[in-house]
């Protein structure tokens, strides 16, 4: 039996496979990639169901001290002016997520150098009182160090202050877990190990997050596996903790990969990923990802057409039927999506749609099924 074959054995008995392991399905044929991909998911995740959220995200500043050169949101990229969201104006939005029956809202902004944790416990604490029924998925690792830092708070001070005013989960925003690549485009924003450092202070908190990638950077496909391996070695550690009890699932609930978009950032002149690359990417971190559940389809960045051929790769979520987002839209690209089309481009995938809520709860299966 040749290492292929060896390989393909380990996968399909679902044993953990190694980081040389996976860098080795890079070569792999798409196809091939993607049964065995398949085959995981049905593993991890034996239903046919695939699940979306109604939720929406306010980007309530695009003034950041971060800068980052992969970003064409932020107020010095040119692409935008700098702007703040007034309260009343959050809560107006808000407000109209909820009358629409959405259930989550992100919170996303910049390293704002006047920001500090008044600021966000604030914000948090008057929505939560006014829309208690809403889910705050919200900020940024980058955002929690920011405000530790500002504040000179340590990390478990300025989470639990979160927490006590109202914050629900954090999204994981991590980029690309490679301090190589980090130094390149984001030298000004946290590295691998205190991104590391908010995940546990999450967990010892109970809280949950996600973890997300984002490829396409200049990086090698060893780093593109390095991202995956720091990602699962924290799900590792966090197990049992981020109030999971005896279920023994660390604090991510999701993992969600997309490709970086050059346009009108400065690292305009990298060659953008391709489809077949991102599909390789979603087949290959569910064959590593072994302690993930949920694995998403990055729509927003991709397009409805491929996130329903990496359905077939691994995926089993669409994320959310976004209202609002303006970070990818910033360079250009971004798609734009309804929940009847969410609906036919599960079904036409031959899965289940699922209506859930931010726990990945099931809130109504088949949702508009006539």
């Amino acid at each position: 039996m040749n290492g292929k074959d060896k390989l393909r054995q380990k996968i399909f008995a679902g044993a953990r496979v190694s980081p040389a392991e996976a860098a080795r399905l890079f070569s792999w044929d798409i196809l091939e990639l993607g049964e065995a991909a398949d085959l995981r998911r049905r593993l991890i995740h034996p239903q046919n169901t695939v699940g979306f959220i109604s939720d929406r995200i306010i980007n309530f500043t695009n003034i950041c001290e971060a800068a980052c050169d992969f970003c064409a949101f932020h107020a010095g990229a040119d692409s935008l002016k700098p702007y703040e969201l007034p309260r009343d104006e959050i809560l107006s939005k808000v407000r109209e997520l909820s009358g629409r029956g959405g259930t989550q809202v992100m919170l996303q902004g910049g390293l704002h150098p006047g920001h500090t944790l008044a600021t966000y416990t604030g914000l948090v604490r008057e929505i939560k009182k006014r829309f208690p029924h809403i889910y705050l998925h919200s900020f940024s690792p980058s955002e929690i160090a920011h405000i530790a830092a500002k504040s000179s708070l340590p990390l478990d001070s300025v989470i639990a202050e979160l927490k006590k005013a109202g914050l629900d989960s954090v999204p994981g925003a991590a980029d690309l877990l490679v301090d190589r690549i980090r130094a390149k485009v984001s030298p000004r924003k946290i590295g691998k190990d205190k991104w590391c450092e908010v995940m546990y202070a999450l967990g010892r908190h109970g809280m949950r997050s996600s973890a997300t990638m984002t490829y396409g950077m200049g990086e090698t496909e060893t780093e593109k596996i390095e991202h995956l391996r720091v990602v699962r070695e924290v799900q590792d550690r966090t197990a049992g903790t981020a109030g999971r009890g005896k279920s023994g699932e660390g604090i991510f609930r999701a993992f969600i990969p997309w490709s970086f978009s050059p346009n009108r950032t400065k690292l305009a002149g990298i060659k953008p990923a391709t489809g077949t690359d991102y599909l390789k990417i979603v087949a290959i971190s569910r064959i590593f990802l072994d302690n993930i559940r949920y694995i998403q389809a990055g729509w927003l960045t991709e397009g409805l057409k491929l996130a329903q051929i990496a359905l077939a790769m691994g995926a089993n979520d669409m994320g959310g039927v976004l209202t609002e987002e303006k970070v990818v839209k910033a360079t250009g690209s971004g798609t734009r999506a309804g929940l009847s089309e969410f609906i036919d481009l599960i079904r036409n995938a031959g899965k289940i749609p699922v209506l859930r809520d931010s726990s990945y709860k099931i809130l109504s299966r088949s949702p508009g099924k006539k």
